[in-house]
């Protein structure tokens, strides 16, 4: 009877354990995860990111590396060995994942004539190291749009294959957001030639500017795109938004065989843009009822 007992109770445990560990393998056998920008929580580079991000659903959080403004690099706090410890404990304490850092002070420089641009992006590529993160996200900023400005195409080619063999080198991706249709951008990334730069695709660009949104993923394909901002302009959530057939998009990205993160950037409710905890958990639970579901 004792023995009986004792079987039954390790038989119990090992199931429940068995049980635990298949939760977590499907975890982390998603195929689609679903992420928020710190910066656009209003917790740039703060440690309370995670645990809000906990609270509002999301499977991970993109920690942006800070200002840069008229500074040498980015004011990245994750320099220091102290405080990336931290960072990184809480995201494993919450079981949250950071699938990548946000170069976002470039949204207001221009990368193709920054002195330091290729510095700053090298800065990045440490930090992602040191955290263990494999993709960084790079707008080209005020003056990356190549169709106002196809002049300064050489300089951002050039100095994106100096970063590419960087980011080769270090094991990481760069992806990089640009105003080019997917054939345009499809171009430029041939031209760079390197597999370590690649598209990190913004539902927004296509949509602001009149183009099929499945299109340019299809033109793009699932080797040139490395993640995705899963957004669209302010307004409306994305549930609401009828320039998004969001079970058309995922069907698109099936039938590509893309894999990846979708992080969620804006697309906030007119009603109340500030109130980050309900705009972010609605998008967040939306997207996630479409690309996870069983």
């Amino acid at each position: 009877m004792k023995y009986r007992l004792i079987s039954g109770l390790w038989m119990g445990l090992m199931m429940c354990a068995f049980g635990a560990s298949s939760v977590a393998q499907t975890a982390s056998k998603q195929r689609y995860k679903v992420a928020v920008v710190d910066l656009m929580i209003l917790k740039r580079q703060k440690l309370g990111a995670f645990q809000l991000a906990k609270e509002i659903g999301a499977d991970g959080v993109e920690v942006d590396m800070g200002g840069l403004g008229d500074r040498e690099t980015f004011d990245n706090q994750l320099a220091n060995d102290s405080i990336r410890n931290v960072f990184l404990n809480k995201a494993k304490e919450l079981n949250l994942e950071i699938p990548s850092m946000g170069m976002t002070g470039f949204f207001a420089q221009s990368f193709a004539e920054r002195p330091t641009a290729v510095k700053a992006v090298t800065d990045c590529i440490n930090t992602m190291k040191q955290m263990g993160v494999k993709v960084g996200f790079l707008p080209m900023g005020v003056k990356g749009d190549l169709i106002k400005y196809p002049e300064l195409r050489p300089a951002i080619v050039s100095r994106l294959k100096e970063v590419g063999k960087i980011a080769e080198k270090a094991g990481v991706v760069i992806g990089i957001e640009t105003a080019l249709d997917a054939k345009g951008e499809l171009q430029l990334l041939k031209d760079i030639g390197s597999p370590a730069i690649k598209s990190y695709f913004n539902f927004e660009n296509a949509i602001r500017n009149g183009r099929d949104l499945d299109g340019e993923l299809k033109t793009l394909g699932k080797n040139y795109i490395v993640q995705i901002h899963c957004t669209n302009d302010d307004g409306v959530w994305l549930q609401n938004d009828p320039k998004i057939n969001m079970k058309q998009v995922k069907a698109t990205l099936d039938k590509m065989g893309w894999t990846g993160w979708l992080v969620i950037e804006r697309s906030r409710d007119a009603k109340d843009p500030r109130n980050v905890k309900w705009n972010f958990s609605a998008n967040t639970t939306y997207v996630k009822s479409i690309f996870q579901a069983n």
